[in-house]
C-alpha cells in the first residue's frame, strides 16, 4: 500500500485578482534578443544581447545586459546538462540566418 499523503496535491491558495496579476515577490527574467551580425564573408559571426532583470537579493544589480556569441550558448547548454538534472531545450540552428534568401545584409 502507498501513502496517499505523499502524492496528494496541495490545496490552491485563494488569491485576489490583484495578487494574481501583481509582480511576483521574487523573480528572475532572462531575455535573449537583438542579434547582430559582424564581419564579412567567412569571417562573419552573430552575437546576441542577454538581458537580466531580477529583484533577488543575491544579485548586486537588478538589471544588466551583455552580448554573447552562439558558442557561449553551446558551452552553457553543455555545462547545464553535465552538472544538473535540468532538461535544456536544443538551441536553434546556427546557420538559420544564412539560409534565409530575403536577408538585406549582403
Amino acid at each position: 500500500m502507498t501513502d496517499d499523503r505523499i502524492t496528494q496535491r496541495l490545496a490552491p491558495k485563494d488569491q485576489t485578482l490583484q495578487e494574481a496579476y501583481d509582480v511576483p515577490a521574487n523573480f528572475l527574467e532572462i531575455d535573449v534578443c537583438n542579434p547582430e551580425t559582424h564581419g564579412i564573408a567567412n569571417k562573419r559571426y552573430t552575437d546576441y544581447e542577454v538581458r537580466l532583470k531580477t529583484n533577488l537579493p543575491i544579485f548586486r544589480v537588478q538589471e544588466c545586459s551583455v552580448r554573447r556569441r552562439y558558442s557561449d550558448f553551446e558551452w552553457l547548454r553543455s555545462e547545464l546538462e553535465k552538472e544538473s538534472k535540468i532538461i535544456v531545450p536544443t538551441l536553434p540552428g546556427k546557420d538559420l540566418k544564412r539560409l534565409l534568401t530575403f536577408r538585406g545584409d549582403d
